[in-house]
């Protein structure tokens, strides 16, 4: 069996409407530094990240004290923008997306809903992986058969341990902290 740890990233310097692609600010940065001293007896393991920024911020601490490169894998970033959607009203779109199920949006949805949870069930080897507040909740339901876009309120940072059966099956072992996530 294999154990994957899903990271949240640390918070962001600025919302989904403002930048497509922010850094950590000063408290996402601690957030990183305090996962990656919880995180770091387990390892070193492989290190995987989403491309976007904040992510790839919150891996750093834990791959410089494992001495590890990140691997950047696309299929665990951000749920994509909605075409037609301005930057501005993205936040908007995204509440009303995470109120109801992945079945009630297109099919670009559930195709990433699928693509991220099969990512992480074809992980060979116990890795921990630096994502999203979405595409965690993708693989949490995927995992126990749960189509609701949100399942767990995943704090910055929380840590959400899931195992892959050798049938690539998924199994939630340990959903992350929860907080009142502000969505921005």
């Amino acid at each position: 069996m294999t154990r994957i740890y899903l990271v949240r990233h640390g918070r962001a310097a600025a919302g989904w409407d403002v930048d497509p692609d922010p850094p950590l600010d000063d408290l996402g940065r601690s957030q990183a530094l305090a996962v990656a001293g919880r995180l770091r007896p387990l390892g070193p393991l492989t290190v995987v990240t989403s491309p976007l920024l904040r992510c790839q911020q919150t891996a750093f601490p834990l791959a410089t004290v494992w001495r590890a490169t990140p691997t950047i894998e696309p299929l665990v970033a951000e749920i994509p923008s909605p075409e037609g959607v301005a930057m501005a009203d993205r936040v908007e779109w995204l509440r009303a997306a995470m109120a109801g199920s992945w079945s009630a949006l297109d099919e670009r949805y559930t195709a990433y809903r699928d693509s991220v949870a099969a990512a992480v069930a074809a992980m060979p080897a116990d890795t921990v992986v630096f994502s999203h507040f979405v595409a965690i909740n993708a693989v949490i339901g995927s995992a126990i058969g749960d189509d609701r876009m949100v399942i767990r309120s995943l704090d910055n940072c929380s840590v959400t341990i899931m195992d892959v059966g050798a049938d690539g099956s998924l199994h939630l072992v340990e959903g992350g902290h929860e907080a009142d996530t502000l969505i921005r």
